[in-house]
């Protein structure tokens, strides 16, 4: 099966999986834990007594976000940092945390989708996992923030005693976009390994991560131009709600990029069993041959844990 059969066929199970209702959670959910997630951010940030970290986390989130889609949701997360966020053990920052594991639970829905798999673990398993996803991911933003917030100064120190290195001061942006891909690369990664139930290798899920990524950034591109020269179009049509509209749109077709690249990676260990299958069947006495002994962990693997195809994905 070629690479463009494997996108039709990745495409169709998309669509059988009900993948356009899932990317629309997914947006919805992603927009309405946003929020809680920078209130926690700001929070713990309030614990150490920094703001600034609280500040240069949003603006990693954000980082990637065409600047058309970024700039009003800013200008709303201001607002939200701008109030004195230090009281993390209330009833208000605890609840933030829960909804803001709804963004990963929608996540881990379009996946399982996408995998061909039934989630088997008690939802409340599921649940606590989700907020350790937001506490590990809150921490490690602020880690990085911190690292962020230092460079600068490093860096001018630097310049201090290397004077030669000034006209390379526009590195601190690359590195900020440089930064930017590489937390979603890794979150895409973490995301499709550990978040729907079951097992995965690198290997098997990296396809995706990539399929994504390419995605991504190429949607990101046009709509960040579309917008540029056709943004008033929203303005006129949701009034005051443009903002909110334009970031749904955005998060909508990421979403679709999301499950896609899941749908995308089973197709392609969908193949994979067909084709050992294929090869199992071309030398039967070969198989025959080997003992209970001789069937490696490899070979299980390759067969267990693989979504069933239907009819229907096989004729498409």
């Amino acid at each position: 099966m070629t690479l463009p059969r494997i996108a039709y066929v990745a495409y169709w199970r998309f669509v059988e999986d009900d993948g356009w209702a899932i990317a629309s959670h997914i947006a919805l959910s992603a927009l309405m834990s946003l929020f809680p997630f920078i209130i926690f951010i700001t929070a713990m940030a309030g614990l150490i007594g920094s703001q600034q970290l609280a500040d240069e986390a949003a603006n990693l989130i954000l980082d990637a976000w065409p600047s058309q889609v970024a700039r009003p949701i800013a200008t709303e997360i201001q607002k939200v940092l701008g109030e004195s966020r230090s009281d993390i053990l209330t009833i208000g920052v605890v609840l933030s945390l829960y909804f803001s594991s709804n963004g990963v639970e929608a996540l881990r829905i379009g996946l399982n989708r996408a995998y061909a798999l039934k989630e088997q673990r008690p939802w409340w398993s599921t649940r606590m996992e989700s907020i350790g996803y937001v506490l590990v991911g809150s921490v490690a933003l602020l880690a990085l923030a911190f690292l962020v917030v230092l460079a600068p100064v490093i860096w001018a120190t630097m310049i201090e005693y290397a004077p030669w290195l000034a006209p390379y001061s526009n590195i601190i942006t690359l590195a900020r976009l440089v930064i930017a891909t590489l937390i979603i690369v890794a979150a895409l990664t973490i995301v499709h390994l550990w978040l729907p139930c079951g097992r995965r290798s690198v290997g098997e899920i990296m396809p995706g991560v990539l399929i994504t990524c390419g995605l991504s950034l190429i949607y990101a591109s046009a709509f960040g131009y579309y917008l540029g020269r056709m943004g008033q179009t929203y303005v006129k049509t949701y009034a005051g709600l443009a903002s909110v509209m334009i970031a749904l749109v955005f998060l909508y077709a990421l979403a679709f990029n999301f499950i896609y690249g899941g749908e995308f990676n089973a197709a392609v260990m969908e193949r994979r069993r067909q084709r050992e299958a294929e090869r199992l069947e071309a030398t039967p006495e070969v198989e025959k041959s080997l003992g209970p002994a001789e069937h490696t962990p490899e070979h299980e693997h390759g067969r267990a844990g693989l979504p069933e195809v239907s009819p229907a994905r096989e004729a498409g």
